[in-house]
This record gives structure tokens, sequence and C-alpha cells, in this order.
């Protein structure tokens, strides 16, 4: 007997030792015949498939006796006999008919037996070494032939096998995982029979197992059953499947050949459209975008309808627009109304970020866009899919791509051409919110660029839309609300007096804006825009700041600009501009307090000096500085008005007939630079509201405007109406004369150097400070330069200055006198 039961030899081709397995009681047990020694060819120690008879009448396989034959004449010998070795007159082959099909029998009645014992092995209750030998009986017989393939599923082993895939021993799985690749191998009606139950599921399950052995035959596994088109379904079917396969197919980590066939099943899964959607929700695109431009009709329709269902990364966005946007433009240009409004819907997908949509501009998205929204009458598409159109459009432009050269057809005309902006705003006036709001965004995206913006304005002016835009501040639909805010503030500084008056000639849009600025939900980019709006709105309109006044509004402002300055009020990216926004409408206030009783005292009770000294300090925000520093001048102003001076007393009746008897008393606490009894809060004096140190330190700011507010707040200290000594005493106390003259040295801007030179003029009008000023050259000089150089009146003041450092005689008298 030369074999195990178990095909560790080809039962037609086993290895022969007559020594090996010579114990008749295992072949008893086994229930095979032994192996004669007839059986096996002398030369390959195998048992023979076709036996042939040689001159000396010895047997051998065809095969290895030819080659024999062969090696003879190659080497120069003559034929012998490989047993006898005796020379041969032919080396003609006699088929050994009746021994071929005794061992034909032979083999059968075997191959039974050990079919037999395989499925016994495979039943419960098997030891590991027996399943092990059963499984790889099965693997060699099916790797025999073909045909065994058939008796193996006749014999009902592949659900036993497949069986053995839940067994608790590692080398069982693993070899049932491989067995069952070689039955179903090239074999359909075998992957049908295994692919029935959960076995496929069970499979998918090895995919994520810990063990790199079990993953690897599982995905060979698979890649065989996903051959059969009528299998694709069913792994796709199974949850995970195709996720771990999208998986395994781009790990840097598995073994090469699991991610080749990982990649090979997914290929083969491709055949199945519903497979091909699911590798596209997690990012396999590809298989989807050949399909969107090989396709069927009805194929092509099926994925665009897809698309447009995905949620894409901005990466895979970019990707579809390079490689299916032109054909989704085209579509929409010719394409059924169903096919249409499947691209639309993938398209609103791909334009939803800045570099895919500008990549459809350039596949000539824009022109059907405005069509499918223009287009009035039986040929319009439904105003489902016009809402779908201004969303594509509002995507479009908030790409920020230059719109202003991009024409839309042979014609001049481009998306912010006075026609186009004529036909947005109609239709703006005459849809249902959904494309309002859209369409809102569309003209917020053209005004936030500064290219685009002015040809914005002047279509809306030439058009008259200003107050229907406005009229949407009221709507209920927060969107649209926001999006008619955020525009009407990208448009303010270039309408801001048409806004206003706007503003105050209707009811409720004024109140509903500051009710949006006063909402306690955080901080919003409505909100941001609503005060930013206000914000740009004329200053020296009276009017508008009379409305605010009866809104309210100041007294909401304060309140929110001391919770955030305290916390109260958590910052986000809004915070900045929403701060800048309230402090600008603020200060709006100050610029009215001449001879405005009541709104004077509203100021005091507010103690609104105090706040704006205490936001000087509001370090980064440029804008909230500059404000700041402005309502203090403003502020400032008034301080010589309100500062109140003691009535002297009156002299006794000594004092009257004896004068020289009389004695003044002094009065303690008054404010050095006003001669009266100053606070910040009823008089908005800067020297007693501590704010003169921090005004010098704006002096010192990289930004321009924060340093002309800062002088122009500081030269109030120096005004005529003040004592104009002790306003230089207190500038040098806080150590303000340095930084006024390097203001002056520097020459930033010419109104910087217009404040400096008048700033220093009054200066050195202290001749202590003119003397010690005289010797600085650089002083001299800047002056000169603005003698030379400056407007009428800034040479006027820069003479006077000269004069007191005596670098013009008195006598001087180039410039007539006029009033300062």
């Amino acid at each position: 007997m030369a074999e195990s039961w178990d095909g560790s030899y080809d039962s037609n081709r086993g290895s022969y030792d007559a020594s090996r397995h010579s114990d008749e009681s295992y072949h008893e047990k086994l229930h095979i015949e032994p192996i004669y020694e007839s059986f096996v060819c002398p030369l390959t120690k195998q048992v023979m498939q076709d036996p042939v008879t040689i001159e000396s009448g010895q047997t051998f396989e065809k095969e290895a006796i030819e080659k024999w034959f062969k090696e003879c004449k190659d080497n120069g010998r003559r034929a012998v006999c490989p047993l006898t070795l005796k020379e041969l007159s032919s080396t003609d082959l006699n088929p050994s008919i009746a021994l071929r099909h005794t061992i034909e029998e032979w083999t059968q009645r075997n191959e039974a037996a050990q079919l037999d014992n395989a499925c016994r092995s495979l039943g419960p209750g098997a030891s590991e070494g027996d399943v092990l030998q059963a499984l790889d009986y099965v693997v060699n017989i099916c790797k025999k032939s073909r045909l065994n393939k058939h008796v193996v599923r006749n014999a009902e082993l592949i659900p036993m096998i497949a069986d053995m895939l839940k067994s608790s021993s590692r080398k069982v799985r693993c070899k049932a995982l491989q067995t069952l690749c070689v039955v179903v191998e090239d074999n359909d009606d075998n992957k049908e029979v295994m692919a029935s139950g959960d076995t496929v599921r069970t499979i998918v399950k090895f995919l994520s197992r810990d063990h790199s052995q079990e993953r690897e035959e599982a995905v060979s596994l698979l890649y065989e059953l996903s051959k059969s088109e009528s299998l694709c379904e069913k792994i796709g079917g199974v949850n995970g499947a195709i996720l771990i396969l999208v998986g395994l197919s781009s790990s840097k980590s598995e073994n090469v050949l699991t991610v080749e066939k990982a990649e090979k099943t997914l290929e083969n899964l491709e055949k199945y459209e519903k497979n091909v959607r699911q590798m596209a929700e997690i990012g396999r695109l590809k298989p989807l975008l050949t399909l969107l431009l090989e396709g069927s009709p009805e194929t092509q329709l099926s994925m665009a309808e897809c698309l447009g269902d995905l949620v894409l990364s901005s990466d895979v966005k970019i990707f579809v627009a390079q490689t299916a946007g032109s054909a989704l433009v085209d579509v929409m240009k010719c394409g059924s109304k169903q096919a249409r409004e499947a691209a639309l819907k993938a398209l609103n997908q791909i334009s939803s970020h800045e570099a895919s949509a500008k990549i459809l501009i350039q596949a000539g998205i824009l022109p059907p866009l405005l069509k499918d929204l223009f287009t009035v009458g039986i040929n319009q598409l439904p105003m489902r899919l016009k809402e779908v159109s201004a969303t594509v459009l509002a995507n479009i432009v908030a790409s920020g791509a230059c719109f202003e050269s991009t024409l839309l057809d042979q014609g001049q005309q481009t998306l912010v051409s006075e026609d186009i902006v004529h036909n947005l705003l109609h239709l703006i006036s005459n849809t249902g919110p959904a494309i309002e709001c859209q369409l809102l965004q569309v003209l917020v995206g053209l005004t936030s660029s500064s290219t685009t913006v002015q040809k914005i304005v002047s279509a809306i002016k030439s058009s008259g839309a200003t107050i229907s835009l406005i009229q949407f501040i009221e709507t209920p639909q927060r969107d649209i609300r926001m999006a008619s805010i955020k525009l009407l503030h990208n448009i303010s500084p270039f309408m801001g007096q048409e806004l206003s008056d706007a503003l105050q000639g209707t009811a409720g849009q004024l109140g509903c804006l500051i009710r949006v600025i006063s909402e306690n939900n955080g901080i919003t980019e409505e909100q941001a825009a609503a005060i930013g709006l206000l914000a740009e709105l004329p200053e020296g309109d009276s009017g508008l700041t009379r409305r605010l006044l009866a809104e309210e509004a100041f007294s909401i402002i304060i309140s929110k600009v001391m919770k955030i300055r305290h916390g109260s009020i958590r910052g986000g990216r809004f915070v900045t501009p929403y701060l800048e926004g309230l402090v600008r409408v603020l200060s709006r206030f100050t610029f009215l307090l001449e001879n405005e009783t009541e709104l004077i005292a509203l100021a005091q009770e507010q103690n609104l000096a105090a706040l704006f000294v205490d936001l000087l300090q509001t370090n980064g925000i440029d804008k909230v500085q500059m404000v700041s520093a402005l309502a203090l001048e403003n502020l400032s102003k008034q301080s010589k008005h309100l500062t109140e001076v003691p009535e002297p007393p009156e002299p006794g009746l000594c004092a009257s007939v004896f004068p020289c008897f009389s004695k003044q008393p002094v009065e303690t606490g008054l404010c050095q630079v006003h001669h009266g009894r100053c606070s910040i809060k009823e008089s908005f004096c800067l020297l007693e509201g501590k704010a003169v140190e921090k005004l010098v330190a704006c002096l010192d700011h990289n930004n321009e405007k924060v340093v002309e507010a800062a002088l122009a707040a500081l030269c109030t200290l120096l005004d005529d109406g003040v004592d104009i000594e002790q306003g230089v005493l207190v500038l040098c106390e806080a150590e303000g004369i340095k930084p006024i003259l390097e203001v002056l040295l520097e020459n930033r801007t010419d109104v910087l150097r217009q404040r400096a030179v008048w700033a220093v003029e009054r200066i050195l009008r202290t001749e202590d400070i003119a003397y010690e000023i005289s010797g600085d050259q650089n002083v001299g000089t800047a002056l000169v330069e603005a003698f030379r150089h400056g407007d009428y009146r800034t040479r006027q003041i820069a003479e006077r200055a000269l004069k007191h450092v005596d670098k013009l005689p008195n006598f001087s008298a180039i410039f007539p006198k006029v009033g300062i």
C-alpha cells in the first residue's frame, strides 16, 4: 500500500512505497484496497494512467518511457529497457488496455471509499487531524480533475466544508477557506451551492479577523465567488463587505497579493449596479463615474441620481468635477427633464466646493443655469428644479471666481451685466421663499467681491429694487432674512444714504434689525451683518440717529458691549465684526451732542465716555480703538461747556470799601484744563477719565487711522476755550509730547501731518518747551517741510510754530492773518 486515504498522494499518481502503511488493518479501517505492484510505473513510482508495454515486455507510464527514449537518443545511446538495460531493436509502444481499465476500476472503488471517509471525518465529533486530512483529500481530488468537483458537490461535501468555517480551530478554518476556494474555482454550480445560506456572510466576517492568514484566504475565496455575476449581488448585500474590501484594497500593511485580490474582487462586484452605489457612498467614485459616462441612458440617469444623493468630500468633488463635470453640463443643455433633474442634483453636490465650482465654470455651467432660471412658459423648469438651479448658482458664485470676465454667450454679457442682475432681482421678487433665498445668496456673493460690487449696486439703483430688498428684513424665514441683511451690509458702503432713507421711510425694518442685534443666542453671522449694516450708514444722518434712539437701540448696544467686555457673551468667529459694528453705531451718537441737552443727558446717564475709554484698550481690533478715540474727541469737545465753573463769592462790606484788603479764596479740586469741576461721566473730561495715557499709547499704533483718531482726541486738550498751557502740562505728565513730535517727524499721512503741526504749534506756545525743542533740527526740518508743502492752513500754522522756535523772525508776514 503506497497511500494514506486522505490523498497524501494523488490516488492515480500516488508515490509508491511498498513499506508504507503495509498493515492490512489500516486498509480495512479505511475501507480501501491496497495498490498492486503492477499498477505502479517503475520510472515514476506512481500509479499509471496510460500504461504501455515495450519490446522487453516491461510496462511503463507512456509519458515516462517516451521521455526515457528521448534521453537515450539525445545522449547518442541506443535505446535500452530501463529495467533490464537490454538494447531494444524497436521503441514501439503497445497500449496496455486491460491494465488501464483495471487501474481505473480500482481508482473508482478507492475514491468512493475515500469520499465516504471524508464525509464521516467532516461530521460532528471528528478530531482536528481527521478534519484536516479530509479537507486535504478534497483539495487533492479537485486539483486532479475538474470532474471531481462535480463528485464533491454530488456527495454534498460543500455544505459540510462550509460548516468547518465555524470551527474553534484556526487551522481548520483556514484549511476550510482554502478548500472551498479550490472547490468553487471555475465552477459556477459549486459557487451557487456554497453561497446558499449564510456562508457568504460568514466568509465576509473573516475579512476583519486579526489573523492575517484568515483574511488572506477569505479574500481569495471572495474573489473566486465574485467571478460569478449572480453572486456579486449577494456579496455586496452583506453589510460592510464592500467597505472592508475597499479598506483592504488601499491598505499599506496587508500582503500585496491580498491587496490585489481585494481590488480585483471590487472590480468584479462593479458588475452589479447596487454595488457601484455602495462603493460611491464610501468614496470609491470611479465605477460610478465610468457608468455615468459610458453606461446606457438608463444607467447614466441612475448614476446621476445616485451622485446627487451622495455626501462628497472636497477632494472627491474636485475629482468628480474634472471627470464628469462637462458631461453633466451637457445633460443640462439638451437632456430630458428627468435627466436634467438628476444632473442638477449632482451638480448641486459638486458645486458646493470652491475649486470644483471653478472647474464647472470652465465647463460652461453658467449659460444653462441662467437659462433654466429665466425661462418662462411651457418650456420652463418646475419650481422645485429652479430651486436647485438657484442653489447651484449660489454655490458657483460663492467660489469667488472672476465673473466680470466670464462671458455667458457669444455676446459680451456676464453674470454682473445690468440685464442679468435685473432679471435676478425680478426673479427674487416673483418666486417662492426657497428660490428667493438662493438668489439673494447669489447677490451676496457678487457683492462680496470688490471687483463686482459696484456693478451690482448700479443695477440695484437702476432697477429701483432698494425698497423690495429692505422689505426682506421682516420676512419670517430666517435664512431669507439673513441673506437680505448680508446683501444690504455689502452694498451699504456704496448706498449708505439711500438705505438710511429707506429704513426711515418704511415701518418695521429698522426695529427688526435692532431685534436681530439684540438676540441672546450667542453672536451669529446675521447679528454681525445687521450691526455692520447700521454702522455703514452715514454718521451725520441725525434723522436715523433719532430713530435709533426712539427704538432704544443705544441702550441695547451699550448692554451688548458691556457683556462682551465682561465676558458674559462668549466670543466666536463673528465677535470681532459684531463688536466693531456695535462701537461704530454707538459712536454716531456722539456726533449730535452739540446743543443737544437731551442727548448729552443720555450720554451722562450711560457713562458713555468711560465706556469709550475702556474700549481704547481693545488691543487687536483697530476699528474699535479708532472709533472709540473719535467718539472721545466728540465727547471731549463738550467738556468746556459742561464743566461746572464755580461762581466767585460776593465781596464783603470791608472788601467793597477797601479793595486792597480783599483776597480771592482758592477753590480746590478743579480741573486744571477746564478750570471747573469735571468728571468723566458728567463732563466727559479726558483728564478725569484717565484717558490721556491711553490715547498717548495709541500714538504708537501701526494703523494710521488709529493714530489720527487718538491725536485728534488729545488735541481737544489744546483747543480754544481751555487752558492750553495746562493742557500742554497734562501731555507732559502723560509723556505725550515726544510721541506727538514723532508723529510729526514720521509724516505718515497728510491728515497726520496737519494734526501734528497744529498740536506742535500749540505745544510750542509754552516757552520752556519751545526753548528745548528749538535745538532739535529734526523738528525744525519737519516744520519747514510742512511750511513748504502743506495746504494753506497747515502752512500758516507751521509758520507760527517756526516762530516759536526762532526759525522765522516774528516780523515775517508771509501770510495774512486768518482765523484758525
